[in-house]
């Protein structure tokens, strides 16, 4: 449901820019260059804050992880083992 709080009107300039009001800007932690995702949905424009380094997001998601020649090893029999038991199964 959404509240009231979360409800703006806000006018396009010229040049169809828009300012997002300061307490929703606070709310989302959105900062002067961060890059936004708009999506259409319907008859309505939706603006997604995307992550300031995807890198950093992705390493935050896989911890403390480290790649050598033995995890590349593990992962490509895995891998083969998987194409394998696809294989034998559609036949």
């Amino acid at each position: 449901m959404i509240s009231v709080r979360d409800v703006r009107v806000i006018t396009i300039g010229e040049r169809f820019t828009i300012v997002i009001p300061k307490d929703i800007r606070r709310r989302l932690g959105l900062r002067v260059g961060q890059k936004l995702l708009a999506r259409v949905e319907g008859r309505r424009i939706v603006l997604e804050p995307l992550p300031n380094d995807p890198f950093k997001e992705l390493a935050d998601i896989l911890g403390d992880f480290t790649f050598n020649r033995e995890a590349r090893r593990r992962a490509e029999k895995f891998l083969l083992e998987m194409v394998k038991t696809s294989a034998d199964s559609r036949h």
